[in-house]
């Protein structure tokens, strides 16, 4: 056989390879695009009290591609039954389900873990003082109302904004805050992947607690075969996305994500760390970053069977060592099919209390002189990772370093010493403590292009207004 052919022959095989494997996640693609659906509109109706219809077409006005499904979905919501459903042609459905206390989960038709939600027999003293009053607090000065006026001003064509709420907290007080139309002070809104900084914070608290090591290999049980290489996967690794698992990207939200094998994990799995967990290595663990939301549902995992092994005792070890110190009441943690948090994306907290939650970090993890990360962590956090484009520390994105994501949000306006929560089509919570701020927005923004969410101009007029409040005060 010559040389020619045998290439020919092998250039063939890997292209109907390719096929084959684009085949079968194709076949996914109604499945991952109605379960993203079910569970955000569950999500909104019944913990955010938000109308299903505004629900719908936000989140597909800011899904790029997703005009080639709309037209061919329905939805449903029953208030009496508390789930919401989607279809697609009629023939694919998907189905979430409301559980008080603890959100909406799609249910895939097996029986759900029990996810009951403790009582607290010991309730926990917050330790921050309060942020602001009971009312919403109007632009302290009329720069910082300018640069409200221009974060909720929508442009004349699309992609519009539709910011949902912005909280400005300046040296652990709100100087201005603005919400939408049917949005207040204590509406939970969805995080996104904001969640995976909450998740990081809990595995930071852990680590303080001596109940888990960022070096060490992460205790996966499925991992633990003789010779097996993920058995090297790290925690801090796995906080990094430099795992090397075969899961696919999750940095966009858009139809052709659907295909990642990472969205079979969160919208056709009940076990969702149990699938992220079975996956081979795609490259050495700690050679290559790939941001995906494997890594952090196997996060939320650990921190399941270090806090007891059951949802609840989850729910109760959150509370008591982050949202009650924090005093941050209106968070709502969801959960998989299988009762593990899914702490890739499915957190909801009010604006406030998502502020609340960046203060600890503006703090250093210390709040009303209590330790509640250790020490170093929040720099640690914001540390980068090498190799990450975008940015990316350990669960906040990050403008230390040199990457590209960094350079561009410099150039943008956003200073040097910036790390930040970032949810998926639109969610911010922004730390800078060179200014001692914290921005919390929350909107239904396409992710493209960039800079249609106007938050690099949000960041840098309220850094503008704040900087100069400051040398007048002086």
């Amino acid at each position: 056989m010559s040389r020619r052919k045998l290439i020919l022959i092998l250039a063939s095989s890997v292209a109907l390879g390719a096929l084959a494997i684009t085949a079968v996640r194709a076949r996914d693609l109604p499945g991952v695009s109605i379960g993203f659906v079910a569970n955000i509109l569950c999500s909104e109706t019944f913990v955010s009290g938000l109308d299903p219809e505004r629900t719908f077409g936000d989140t597909m006005a800011a899904t790029p591609g997703s005009g080639l499904l709309t037209w061919a979905m329905t939805y449903q919501v029953d208030r009496a039954r508390g789930d919401a459903s989607v279809a697609l042609f009629g023939l694919f459905r998907s189905h979430a389900v409301y559980r008080d206390g603890v959100g909406c989960t799609l249910d895939h038709g097996a029986s759900l873990v029990d996810t009951a939600v403790p009582t607290d027999d010991q309730p926990v003293a917050p330790l921050l003082p309060d942020i602001a009053g009971a009312a919403v607090v109007p632009p302290a000065t009329p720069q910082l109302a300018a640069a409200l006026d221009r974060a909720f001003a929508e442009p004349d064509s699309p992609p519009f904004r539709r910011t949902r709420a912005i909280v400005v907290v300046e040296d652990g007080r709100i100087v201005a805050e603005r919400y939408a139309d049917g949005i207040g002070i204590d509406t939970p809104l969805l995080g996104f992947s904001a969640t995976k900084s909450v998740i990081s914070a809990l595995i930071g608290i852990l680590v303080r607690q001596g109940k888990i090591s960022l070096d060490a290999p992460a205790p996966v049980a499925a991992w633990q075969g003789p010779g097996d290489p993920r058995h090297a996967i790290t925690v801090d690794q796995l906080l990094r996305h430099t795992a090397g698992l075969a899961l696919g990207s999750s940095l966009q939200a858009s139809i052709s994500a659907a295909l990642e094998p990472v969205n079979r994990m969160k919208f056709l799995q009940d076990d969702m760390a149990a699938y992220a967990e079975s996956v081979a290595l795609d490259t050495p663990p700690g050679s290559a970053w790939n941001y995906n939301d494997g890594n952090y549902l196997i996060l939320s995992q650990l921190i399941r069977n270090a806090a007891g092994g059951h949802p609840a005792d989850v729910i109760r070890f959150a509370r008591r060592e982050l949202f009650a110190p924090l005093s941050m009441t209106n968070v709502t943690l969801q959960f998989d099919g299988a009762g593990t948090v899914e702490g890739s994306s499915q957190m909801l907290a009010s604006a406030r209390d998502w502020a609340r939650f960046g203060q600890l970090y503006l703090d250093d993890g210390v709040v009303g002189g209590q330790r509640i990360l250790p020490a170093g962590f929040v720099n640690y956090s914001a540390a980068p990772t090498p190799g990450a484009l975008v940015g990316y520390g350990a669960g906040f994105w990050t403008n230390s370093g040199d990457s590209m994501g960094a350079n561009y949000r410099i150039a943008q306006g956003w200073p040097r010493d910036a790390f930040f929560a970032k949810g998926s089509i639109g969610q911010y919570v922004i730390v800078v403590p060179s200014q001692r701020l914290v921005i919390a927005r929350f909107g239904r923004t396409a992710n493209w292009p960039l800079g249609a969410d106007g938050v690099s101009r949000l960041v840098a007029d309220v850094v503008a207004a704040t900087s100069k409040a400051k040398l007048a005060g002086n």
